[in-house]
This record gives C-alpha cells, sequence and structure tokens, in this order.
C-alpha cells in the first residue's frame, strides 16, 4: 500500500483509508463485535494505517470497537475521530443538535481518547460548523489541544470556504473531510482550489456514493427501513434508475480495465489530486480487497477523459440529503 500526505503539516496516511461508520452506525444489521475486528486486523495487514470514525457513530461503540481492535497496534494506525454533536449523555441513539463550544470540545477529546485507549488523537475533525459557536473559538481549543499533547492534527468536515479560511488562521487545518465522488463533484467549485492553495489534504468520504457506485444498489426496496440511505432524496427507487447512468459509466471502463465499477470510482478519486484520500467504509473482506485494489489501477488520460466527459452529461437525480442535513453542510 503506497501512502499520501494530507496536505502540507506532514500527517502521511495510506493512500486508503478506511471509514469504520457502518460497522455500528447507520447500516443495518450491524455485524458482530468480533468480526469487526477481525476486518480491522485485515485491513492493516494489507497496508491501510488510516481509520475513520466519531463519537455519534453509535454513539460512542465505534470508538470502543477501534479502541479494542487497533490500540494494542497503535504504532502502525493513524486514527481520526470527530467532536461537534450533542450527544444523549446515556449513550442512546440520537444527538439534540451541535455543540462545539471549547469546554465541550475538551469533554468530547478526553472521553474519547478513553474509549480508543490510546494516549493521543491523531486527526481531530470538527463534524459539522456550529453556527453558535466561532470558528475562531473551535480552532483555538483545538489548538490547546495539541500543545497539550492530546491531539496531533486539527480537521473540519464540510465546512466552507470562508469557515477554513478563518480557521487556518489560528490553526493550520490538516485535512477536510467532504464528500466527493464522481456523484457527487461540487467540492471542485471552490473547496479543492482553496486546499490546494492553503496546503491542505482533503478525506473524501463516501467515495461510493454510499455504496451506489459498487452498482449493488438498484432499488431502494433493497435497503432496510432503519438504513440510513432509505430516507435519502438520492435513494428512492425513481432516483436510482436515473442515477443508474454513473453507474454504467463506470462500468464500461471497468471492463476495459478488468476491474470493477468501485474500484474505477476510487482509481477516478487518487487521479484528481495527490493528497486526496479516499475512505470507504464495508464490513466485509471481500469488499475491503476489491477497493484496495484500486489503488494499483492506472487510469490514462483517456481513461479519465471519458469519465469526465460522460459525467459532465449526467445530472444526478434527487439531493443527497433531507433539508434538515444538507442545511449542516458547507458553513
Amino acid at each position: 500500500m503506497q501512502k499520501r500526505k494530507l496536505g502540507s503539516t506532514g500527517l502521511e496516511v495510506s493512500t486508503l483509508g478506511l471509514g469504520c461508520m457502518g460497522m455500528t452506525f447507520s447500516y443495518l444489521p450491524h455485524p458482530e463485535e468480533k468480526d469487526m475486528i477481525s476486518l480491522l486486523h485485515a485491513a492493516v495487514d494489507r497496508g491501510i494505517t488510516f481509520f475513520d470514525t466519531a463519537e455519534v457513530y453509535g454513539p460512542f461503540s465505534n470508538e470502543i470497537l477501534l479502541g479494542r481492535a487497533l490500540s494494542s497496534i497503535r504504532d502502525k494506525v493513524v486514527i481520526a475521530t470527530k467532536f461537534g454533536f450533542n450527544l444523549n449523555l446515556d449513550g442512546s441513539p440520537g444527538w439534540q443538535g451541535l455543540n462545539s463550544r471549547p469546554e465541550r470540545i475538551r469533554q468530547v477529546a478526553d472521553a474519547s481518547l478513553k474509549r480508543l485507549n490510546i494516549d493521543t488523537i491523531d486527526l481531530f475533525y470538527q463534524h459539522r460548523v456550529d453556527p453558535d459557536v466561532p470558528i475562531e473559538e473551535v480552532a483555538g481549543a483545538v489548538k490547546d489541544l495539541i500543545q497539550a499533547g492530546k491531539v496531533k492534527h486539527f480537521g473540519l468536515s464540510e465546512a466552507g470556504a470562508k469557515t477554513i479560511r478563518r480557521a487556518h488562521v489560528v490553526q493550520p487545518v490538516a485535512a477536510l473531510q467532504n464528500e466527493y465522488s464522481l456523484w457527487w463533484r461540487r467540492p471542485e467549485e471552490e473547496i479543492l482550489p482553496l486546499l490546494e492553495e492553503l496546503g491542505i489534504g482533503l478525506v473524501a468520504y463516501s467515495p461510493l456514493g454510499k455504496g451506489f457506485l459498487t452498482g449493488k444498489i438498484t432499488s431502494n426496496d433493497q435497503l432496510d427501513k432503519s438504513d440510513f440511505r432509505a430516507s435519502l432524496p438520492r435513494f428512492t427507487s425513481e432516483a436510482l434508475k436515473v442515477n443508474q447512468a454513473f453507474v454504467d459509466l463506470l462500468g464500461s471502463i471497468a471492463r476495459q480495465k478488468n476491474a470493477t465499477p468501485a474500484q474505477i470510482a476510487l482509481a477516478w478519486l487518487l487521479a484528481q489530486k495527490p493528497w486526496i484520500v479516499p475512505i470507504p467504509g464495508t464490513t466485509k473482506l471481500s469488499r475491503l480487497e476489491e477497493n484496495i485494489g484500486a489503488v494499483s489501477i492506472e487510469l490514462t488520460s483517456e481513461d479519465l477523459a471519458a469519465l469526465n466527459e460522460g459525467a459532465g452529461k449526467l445530472q444526478a437525480e434527487g439531493a443527497r440529503y433531507p433539508e434538515r442535513l444538507e442545511k449542516m453542510t458547507g458553513l
């Protein structure tokens, strides 16, 4: 597995990371913990060093899982987690809005360190921008945690350009986590040029369109009613029929490369910038190995032109989030 640097702060990770959310959150049914510990170890054995979690995933259970699986091999891994939600303190599902007040950030850091069973958080993201707390205060709180040795690097997630600039002045931002795929290219308009200017890496979540770009989801009926995706406008059966054109486009290149649509989707992302690191999530070893296979696929300039030209003619059907969640992005 090759490695990449996330921006100019010196944070080096595997070219492909592993998003761990689905192991305990959003996508049901959740697998057995022992199976996920085995999968996490398999990822490390195959060269993946970068693991993404958050306190809200569960809540709390995702961090606990990673703590049990990875703390014994701490020197081999880079762990990213997140703060920013007001969670029910009893650990019950759900959250009560955003909360990025400095005292809350410090509380989350200490609690996450305990759950992860580590001494330092490698990358600490603000999960969503809190409009009630100036970003300078947020960046200052993380800067204090860095100086105290509890955090190594500061990150933002789904933040807008102005917010990123303001935060970066107070504490250099190592990485922005944003949804980015052939299915969702809005970051190209303003965010990617800004990140390149400031020397900030991009961690691309949902690089396979929450599983859609694998080609395995063709109807909303395939999703459990408790599956997060079942509530997303892009995953109505009508929208999926229209959006199948993106999978067909990926498939046309995949057949030429003896690859899968998912591998081409990841290879396309990796070809965009050397400081982009996708973090596809999975709970299956076969999918993990399929995703890792994308790293060795080389897309020619002709391949990339065909993908970009083809995608440019397509219009994704349906919003990526319901309105209440979309309002929490790009602030």
